[in-house]
């Protein structure tokens, strides 16, 4: 089969954009975009990310997508890389499509997320936190928008761009991740390491539960004061929306000191911990484990799960569309190129899941530093912030925050 303007398709050779036809545009990140793909060959139907590599550089975090590319081959439990590569203007993953939708848009869909619903999510991802952790990887943005739903309605932890394989003998400083769902610890460099992730899922299900947050404040240095000082208190109807136990599970995700944390004990006994919990005295873990589980929300698959307007984007020409374009950057020429793209060339590896064997990468931990104080639709007369870069500090000062920005 051939391509536009019938060229054919090397299907022998190395995987890159021809290969596959473009489909639909279902969601949007800080670099690039996803679309739906389908493989010319196999007719399978993909999630195709693409980081547009200029937007990458400018915003310094190359080496979150090196990073990510990396992690995603390793572990493939939590999210299966099929198939990257890159042109000259793009960085592509070809991901499993999840076509449920991330929680972000069901949060935003349905007035009320059931408990019942809310702790088969939290087991789940208590699973895939756990296998992350035993391979030394702390992922730093747990949050509803980067927690994808299967067609089955399972729950699957996706972008990688700030995780890390975390040290067993120091602890890390960097800032990352998204500001309201993180940890103490990270925001005032205290020192932390694979603990962070179960606070931030915590407040991913108080989210989902309440339709808020614990911590709200209208400037980033009150939210930072709130996280590091505030106690975590529940809205005047939580007893309507959630069970005592489920409240208190929460509290447990939410607590500042991590050696108190739930979840948080050795590596061997995580899974161990969350299951003794009396909210998660009705899940079933060895049939969770294996997906034998029936989920009590299954997304409606016959309705697009995700914002129609990421598409209207491309259709508008707002932002340059997703175009098949032979390479021009000659391998024996990369010496010519700016450094920054040079270490996209020689970093950003090809991978083609039919061909390659999984490598095992434990680089030197990057100082991956991109912080985003991205907020809901709800909360934005609260704290309206543009995504913000910080450098990565040893120290243990707080986080030296600006005035916020308002997005435009």
């Amino acid at each position: 089969m051939g391509c536009c303007f019938s060229e054919p398709v090397d299907f022998d050779g190395d995987i890159n954009l021809w290969h596959f036809d473009l489909h639909r545009v279902v969601g949007k990140g800080a670099f690039g975009k996803v679309r739906v793909v389908e493989h010319k060959k196999s007719n399978q139907l993909y999630a195709l990310k693409y980081i547009d590599k200029s937007s990458c550089i400018r915003q310094k975090a190359v080496a979150n997508i090196i990073q990510e590319r990396r992690l995603l081959e390793e572990h493939p439990f939590v999210v299966n890389l099929r198939y990257a590569f890159q042109d000259d203007g793009n960085c592509f993953f070809v991901l499993d499509l999840m076509l449920g939708g991330d929680l972000r848009f069901h949060l935003e869909r349905f007035p009320v997320v059931p408990e019942e619903v809310v702790r088969f999510w939290v087991a789940e991802l208590c699973l895939a936190i756990n296998h992350l952790h035993r391979h030394k990887i702390v992922h730093r943005d747990i949050k509803p928008d980067n927690i994808l739903l299967d067609e089955a309605g399972h729950a699957h932890l996706t972008d990688f761009n700030v995780a890390l394989h975390y040290s067993a003998t120091r602890k890390h400083s960097s800032v990352a991740g998204s500001m309201p769902y993180m940890a103490p610890q990270v925001i005032g460099r205290k020192g932390y390491s694979w603990e962070i992730d179960y606070w931030s899922l915590g407040v991913t299900a108080y989210e989902l539960l309440f339709r808020r947050r614990p911590f709200k404040a209208r400037t980033a240095e009150k939210l930072a004061h709130a996280i590091t000082k505030s106690s975590v208190k529940f809205p005047e109807d939580a007893s309507e929306k959630c069970s005592p136990e489920g409240q208190d599970a929460l509290k447990s995700f939410i607590e500042r000191d991590p050696s108190r944390r739930l979840g948080c004990v050795p590596l061997d006994q995580q899974i161990a911990d969350v299951r003794c919990h009396r909210w998660f005295a009705s899940i079933d873990w060895k049939k969770l484990e294996a997906k034998e589980c029936q989920p009590p929300f299954v997304p409606d698959m016959q309705s697009a799960n995700f914002d129609v307007a990421h598409e209207l984007d491309e259709f508008l020409m707002v932002e340059k569309p997703l175009t098949h374009s032979k390479r021009k950057v000659n391998p024996d020429d990369l010496n010519k190129l700016k450094p920054e793209l040079r270490q996209l060339e020689e970093q950003f590896t090809p991978y083609d899941h039919t061909r390659t064997r999984r490598s095992s990468y434990y680089p030197h931990n990057q100082p991956v530093s991109t912080v985003s104080m991205d907020m809901p639709r709800s909360d934005s007369a609260d704290l309206a912030l543009m995504p913000t870069i910080v450098e990565p500090s040893r120290s243990n000062t707080p986080l030296p925050l600006g005035r916020s920005t308002p997005s435009p």
